[in-house]
C-alpha cells in the first residue's frame, strides 16, 4: 500500500489546483518531469505520466478566446483523454470538459465500472442534456448560447481495450510498429462528421430525403443547411430544436423553414480496438492541426524524436507550414496577435499518449490497490493541474 501511494503521489508534479501560466516550470528530465509552461500563445506540458504510459500535452490559441479544451483523466478505470474544438464561443467546449469523464464515471459506475459503447453514448448524452440545460436557463439574458457547439474526441482505455468516440472533425491516429519496414504506420482510428465529406452528405440526404437545401455548396465549402460544417456536435441547439432557431439569435443562423426533427446529432460514432503490443502511440488533435499536416508526417515527427516534447512539436509543425503556405517567416507569424492569427490558423490543441504496455498489463492490480483522481487541463487562457485520491 505504502509504495502504491508513494507511486501515486510521484504523478502529482505540482500541488492541487496550481496555474503554470508563463515560463517553464520544470527542469527537462524526460522521465515524467518534463517541462510546462508557455511560449507566446502556445501552452504545454513536455511530459507526464497517466496509468497507461506517458503523454505529451500543447494547445496553441488563434482566436480572441479559446475555444479549444482538452483534459486527461486517470484513475482505477484506466486513462481518459479528451479534445475539445469549440465553435461560436467557448461555453460550449468547457462545458464538456468540465462535464463528461465526471457522466462517464457515472454512467460506468452503474455497471461495476466497466466502460463499454454503450456507457460512452449515455455518457454524451447526459452532456449534451446539460448543456441544453444551460441554454434553457440563459435563453432570455443570453440567447447566443443556443449558437455554440462542440466538436468532441475521446480516448478511454480500459484494461486493454481502446475505445475512441468521436463528434466532428477531430482526429485519433494510431502510431503502430511495423516488423517489417522497422517504422511506424500511421492507422487512422476516426472518421469526420464534416459535410465536406461525401459519406457525410449522403448521410444527411438519406435522414432528410425532404430538404433538398440539407447540405450546400457555398465558396467551394459544403455546409449543413448551409451554414456550418461539422453534422455532430454537443450544443449548436439552434440545428437541434425549433425552439431556439428563431429571434433573437443572429439571423444567420436562422432556418427559413421549421425544425421538425434534429439537424445535427450529439451521437457519437464508437470504434473499439484491443491494444497490441506493436500499439506504440496515439495522436489526438483537433482539426487545427489535420489542416495543415497528413497522419504520416505527424506519426513520422511523433516517432523520429523523443517522448517529451512531442505534442508541442507537432504544433509547431504545423505553424511552420501555417506560415509557408502564406509566403512568410515563421518568426513573423509568432508576432501575429489572437485574433488576427484566426486568418492564419485556427486553435490547435494536440495530445499524445505513449503507451507502456507492462503497465498497462499491471494496471487493473495495481490502481485497485490505491485509486486517484487526477487532472490536468487547459481551461481558457490557463493551465491548471489538480491530483488528488480519492
Amino acid at each position: 500500500m505504502l509504495k502504491a501511494l508513494m507511486n501515486f503521489l510521484s504523478l502529482c508534479w505540482k500541488p492541487f489546483g496550481v496555474d503554470i501560466v508563463g515560463g517553464s516550470s520544470g527542469g527537462d528530465n524526460d522521465g515524467g518531469g518534463g517541462r510546462d509552461g508557455r511560449d507566446g500563445l502556445l501552452w504545454y506540458r513536455d511530459l507526464g505520466k497517466c496509468a497507461t504510459g506517458e503523454f505529451s500535452m500543447a494547445v496553441v490559441q488563434a482566436n480572441q478566446v479559446l475555444e479549444d479544451q482538452s483534459q486527461i483523466e486517470c484513475g482505477p478505470f484506466g486513462t481518459f483523454v479528451g479534445v475539445y474544438d469549440g465553435h461560436g464561443g467557448p461555453e460550449a467546449a468547457r462545458f464538456v470538459c468540465d462535464h463528461l469523464f465526471r457522466h462517464l464515471q457515472a454512467k460506468s459506475a452503474e455497471t461495476d465500472g466497466v466502460v463499454t459503447a454503450e456507457t460512452i453514448k449515455r455518457a454524451f448524452r447526459a452532456t449534451e442534456d446539460g448543456f441544453l440545460d444551460v441554454v434553457s436557463e440563459l435563453w432570455s439574458t443570453k440567447p447566443q448560447i443556443a449558437t455554440v457547439g462542440s466538436c468532441c474526441l475521446v480516448g478511454v482505455i480500459s484494461q486493454h481495450t481502446l475505445f475512441v468516440a468521436n463528434l466532428g472533425d477531430s482526429r485519433a491516429v494510431l502510431g503502430r510498429k511495423n516488423a517489417r519496414t522497422g517504422g511506424v504506420d500511421a492507422v487512422q482510428l476516426t472518421s469526420e462528421h464534416n459535410a465536406n465529406e461525401e459519406a457525410v452528405r449522403r448521410e444527411l440526404r438519406d435522414l432528410h430525403p425532404d430538404d433538398p437545401q440539407i447540405v450546400m455548396l457555398k465558396h467551394g465549402v459544403w455546409r449543413v443547411k448551409g451554414i456550418i460544417q461539422v453534422s455532430r456536435s454537443i450544443g449548436d441547439v439552434y440545428m437541434k430544436h425549433a425552439q431556439y432557431n428563431r429571434e433573437p439569435i443572429n439571423a444567420k443562423f436562422r432556418l427559413s423553414e421549421p425544425i421538425h426533427m434534429p439537424i445535427l446529432t450529439a451521437i457519437p460514432s464508437i470504434v473499439s480496438h484491443h491494444l497490441q503490443p506493436n500499439d506504440s502511440f496515439l495522436i489526438f488533435a483537433s482539426d487545427g492541426l489535420w489542416e495543415h499536416m497528413s497522419n504520416e508526417t505527424a506519426v513520422d515527427i511523433v516517432h523520429s524524436h523523443p517522448h517529451a516534447g512531442s505534442a508541442k512539436r507537432l504544433v509547431k509543425a504545423a505553424l511552420h507550414e501555417a506560415a509557408r503556405k502564406r509566403e512568410m517567416r515563421f518568426s513573423d507569424l509568432q508576432k501575429i496577435d489572437k485574433k488576427v492569427r484566426r486568418h492564419f490558423h485556427d486553435d490547435i490543441s494536440v495530445i499524445v499518449l505513449f503507451f507502456n504496455h507492462d503497465l498497462i498489463r499491471r494496471g487493473a492490480a495495481e490502481h485497485h490497490s490505491v485509486g486517484y483522481f487526477w487532472r490536468f487541463t487547459y481551461k481558457g487562457n490557463r493551465t491548471a493541474v489538480y491530483c488528488s485520491l480519492i
